[in-house]
């Protein structure tokens, strides 16, 4: 174990203060290489409903091992060698410092570790946000498996907590013919 201090650890505290600035916001999920169309939309709600914008990124390779009562956030990786994390961030944030150029309103971008429906509604409830946006999944193999094992992030969040959820379409849609992918939620 080492005495540098851990930076990520080191963000989360400088960040719980802001929690009060962002009371009532709008908080959209994003993944890196999401289309635009997501974080677009959650910047227009916030402009509708005169609310700050939260954008935020759940690092699935770490979780909370537990919070303290001034909200410092301790976290661990599931996988010590996993970095992933830190560098999807930084894809995050230049997506939506690209993306809410016009935005008139206060926002800010968030990591949050852990399952991402758990961890979206936690923060949510934090912060008493009014809306809470995510975009479908991607079509593929891939997705197909982690929603198998996961579920929809979006559908767990809708059984899960009180405040609306937006859902944005995103990607190849299915065909009027197409049957929905069957989901344990």
């Amino acid at each position: 174990m080492s005495d540098q201090p851990n930076e990520n650890v080191d963000a989360v505290r400088r960040e719980a203060p802001l929690d009060a600035a962002m009371h009532g916001a709008v908080i959209v999920g994003i993944i890196p290489e999401q289309t635009p169309r997501v974080l677009q939309e959650a910047a227009h709600y916030a402009q509708l409903l005169g609310a700050p914008l939260v954008v935020v990124h759940v690092d699935v390779t770490r979780f909370v091992t537990y919070e303290d009562p001034d909200g410092y956030v301790h976290s661990a990786p599931v996988d010590i060698s996993v970095q992933a994390g830190e560098g999807e961030l930084e894809a995050v944030k230049a997506a939506a410092q690209q993306h809410l150029v016009n935005f008139g309103g206060t926002w800010e971008v968030r990591q949050l570790v852990g399952d991402p429906a758990l961890a979206i509604k936690h923060f949510a409830d934090k912060i008493d946000a009014r809306l809470i946006v995510v975009g479908t999944r991607k079509r593929g193999f891939g997705e197909s498996i982690r929603q198998f094992f996961t579920g929809s992030v979006a559908a767990r969040l809708a059984h899960r907590q009180h405040r609306p959820v937006l859902v944005v379409p995103q990607g190849e849609l299915l065909k009027d013919d197409e049957g929905f992918p069957e989901v344990d939620v």
